[in-house]
């Protein structure tokens, strides 16, 4: 049987980072694979770190402040409305193309 020489790379978060992705997942408006794709990371990653979070087994330093959480949430909620409004421009042209 051959060795597996090549190990994965596991990456580690901090609990920080962990509690900064949940805070944002639980934004009103939100959905947790809009979150996981800005962040780079698996949106089952971030639903498993959310159930940790519930559970208390992740807790936010309460000596630091969270930093960059609202700057977060105003870029998911541009990326949002652009989105939206991408959408509307599409059908428009639609429009326009079948005149």
């Amino acid at each position: 049987m051959s060795r597996y020489n090549n190990p994965r790379r596991t990456w580690q978060y901090t609990n920080e980072f962990k509690t900064k992705a949940v805070q944002l997942s639980l934004t009103d408006g939100i959905q947790v694979q809009e979150v996981a794709k800005t962040l780079g990371i698996h949106p089952m990653m971030l639903s498993r770190w959310r159930k940790e979070y519930r559970e208390g087994k992740i807790v936010a330093d309460r000596c630091k402040k969270l930093t960059g959480i609202n700057k977060e949430k105003k870029e998911l909620t541009k990326l949002k409305l652009l989105e939206k409004e991408n959408a509307r421009l599409r059908e428009e042209l639609d429009l326009l193309k079948k005149w």
